[in-house]
């Protein structure tokens, strides 16, 4: 089945080929089918994959999301009122259902951010973070150990 992340591809490619309108279809068209607002602005690396297809996901257009992360349901990544950055998300990253992800922030490689951790500050590499506010649970993690994950 087709997830958002390929149609997202899909639209990206053809944004960063100055391809006119079509893009903007392939955005409604993931709103319509997953009801998941992911901008074919933003930047989401390779290996990346959202659970469920993507349900519920809102994502901001300058986002930044690298390689081999994995975005639970219902999770949003974007800004914060009168602040101009939005998050940038580092490698090997599973991000639990209901997280939101706030500000001018940096997630490290190699994070688990727990379901419905809000997190508003910026989180070294090899974490696990969860709470509301989000806080470090432990450091020195193995995320592919925690998560079942295959290393690259």
């Amino acid at each position: 089945m087709i997830n958002a992340v390929l149609l997202y591809r899909l639209a990206h490619w053809l944004y960063v080929h100055k391809v006119p309108f079509i893009p903007k279809i392939v955005k409604l068209i993931i709103f319509l089918c997953y009801n998941c607002s992911l901008p074919y602005e933003c930047t989401i690396g390779r290996n990346s994959f959202l659970g469920y297809g993507g349900i519920g996901v809102v994502i901001h257009k300058n986002a930044v999301i690298g390689d081999n992360v994995i975005i639970g349901p219902n999770v949003t990544i974007g800004g914060r009122s009168n602040r101009a950055n939005v998050p940038i998300i580092g490698n090997n990253v599973y991000i639990s259902t209901g997280a939101k992800i706030l500000g001018d922030i940096t997630i490290g490689d190699r994070v688990i951010i727990g379901a419905n951790a809000v997190v508003i500050s910026s989180v070294p590499s090899d974490s696990v973070v969860a709470g509301v506010p989000a806080r470090i649970i432990k450091q020195g993690a193995d995320v592919y150990s925690l998560c079942n994950l295959e290393h690259e």
